[in-house]
This record gives structure tokens, C-alpha cells and sequence, in this order.
């Protein structure tokens, strides 16, 4: 083979160089844009969570306020209020009663 008379083959080995070089770039671009593309959806995400989570916070607090009656809240106090009430006395009568042993 003469190297200053270049075969048909080294010409479309020539030619398809940059070819390559560009499906190369645009597969690049593509690998770029995409990365673009999940990083948005990504942060569209976590705002699309965040507000899932605030507006369930907003209907369990609408919840608690709609639900539940005034009276049995003012009940469970009641109760609640009375026990520690008694848990109070009893530990009175214990600390009395160490103060009378010693």
C-alpha cells in the first residue's frame, strides 16, 4: 500500500471520525439535559412533600378541634387532675411516714 495514495477505506474511516466525535456530544447534551431533568422532578418532589406533610398536620389539627367534644376533653382532665391529686396525697403519706420512723 502506497501512503501518499490512501485507500477508499481510509477515507471513510476519515469521515466517520467526527461522526463519532458527534454522536459523542449529542449523547452528552442528552446525559446533561436528563440530569437536569431528575434534579427538577427531584426538588418538585420534596415541595410536593412538604406541603403532603403540612396540609396532613392542618387536617389532624382540624381533627382534634372538630372530633373530639369539648365535655370529654374537660372529662379526661377532670380525671387526670383528680389522680395526680391522690398520687400527691400518697407520696405525702410516705414522706410523713419516713419522717415519723426516724
Amino acid at each position: 500500500m502506497d501512503p501518499t495514495n490512501p485507500s477508499s477505506l481510509w477515507w471513510m474511516d476519515a469521515a466517520q471520525a467526527p461522526v463519532i466525535a458527534g454522536l459523542y456530544w449529542l449523547l452528552l447534551g442528552i446525559k446533561r439535559d436528563l440530569d437536569r431533568r431528575i434534579e427538577k422532578g427531584t426538588s418538585r418532589h420534596d415541595d410536593g412533600l412538604s406541603r403532603t406533610r403540612d396540609e396532613l398536620a392542618a387536617f389532624k389539627l382540624e381533627v382534634a378541634r372538630t372530633y373530639v367534644p369539648l365535655s370529654l376533653i374537660r372529662d379526661v382532665d377532670r380525671r387526670l387532675s383528680e389522680q395526680l391529686l391522690r398520687i400527691e396525697d400518697k407520696l405525702e403519706n410516705i414522706r410523713r411516714d419516713q419522717e415519723h420512723d426516724k
